[in-house]
């Protein structure tokens, strides 16, 4: 789209999507955390990304042509165009928050994801989490467990026993996370055929956070009654 609003031939969405994956993928190892370590500007680090991706899809432009492509492509993926939010995040976040549940966000994103493209997207720090650890600002990207540590701290220097951590992947959350010591459950909201494999390792599993809703509700009644 952003090249042909240059006036330039609509590329391959094959060869794009393919050459993105290759160049996220190696810029990722190269500048690690959005180029954190290497003191890079994120838009530095994303011009780079950007003009290998079209360069392994087959597409190559001048300079003055590739940055009007570029900084097209950069401020859309920095608003909320490109995203959509799932119908039961919000409402989850701010039950958790009803709660008293101190809630925050663990992701590999870099800065915008906190300052524009969140908010802009209708999930607010102070109404829907309280705090957010992004890997472009901390330096650290999941599945380091470091990151998930960070998280303790920002909750306020909680205990890992203290803590839930839901995510998707068994690789990049639910490892990690019970890795330091804190409660985890993954969901399986597209039914991936590893989900099977995730609940015989012993892991909760849930469709959606309607269903996690339930769990924490059925997992609070019941520490409830014990205690009784």
């Amino acid at each position: 789209m952003a090249a042909k609003a240059v006036g330039l031939p609509c590329p391959d969405y094959r060869r794009m999507h393919e050459g993105f994956k290759d160049a996220y993928t190696d810029m990722a190892k190269r500048y690690p955390c959005f180029g954190h370590a290497a003191k890079m500007p994120n838009i530095d680090w994303w011009r780079s990304c950007v003009k290998d991706s079209f360069i392994r899809a087959g597409y190559e432009y001048d300079d003055g042509t590739f940055e009007k492509v570029f900084k097209r492509i950069y401020s859309s993926f920095g608003s909320s165009a490109p995203y959509s939010v799932f119908l039961d995040a919000q409402p989850f976040l701010r039950w958790a928050r009803q709660k008293g549940l101190i809630v925050g966000i663990v992701s590999n994103a870099e800065y915008r994801y906190q300052d524009v493209i969140l908010p802009a997207l209708g999930l607010n720090q102070g109404l829907e989490w309280d705090f957010g650890v992004f890997s472009g600002i901390v330096g650290v990207e999941k599945p380091d467990p470091r990151i998930y540590q960070i998280a303790l701290e920002k909750a306020g220097n909680i205990t890992p026993s203290e803590a839930l951590h839901i995510g998707d992947s068994m690789r990049k959350d639910y490892l990690p996370a019970r890795s330091v010591g804190m409660h985890a459950l993954l969901l399986d909201r597209f039914k991936t055929s590893d989900a099977e494999t995730w609940r015989k390792s012993g892991a909760v599993v849930l469709p959606d956070l309607v269903a996690a809703q339930e769990w924490l509700t059925k997992e609070e009644d019941t520490a409830a009654m014990q205690q009784n």
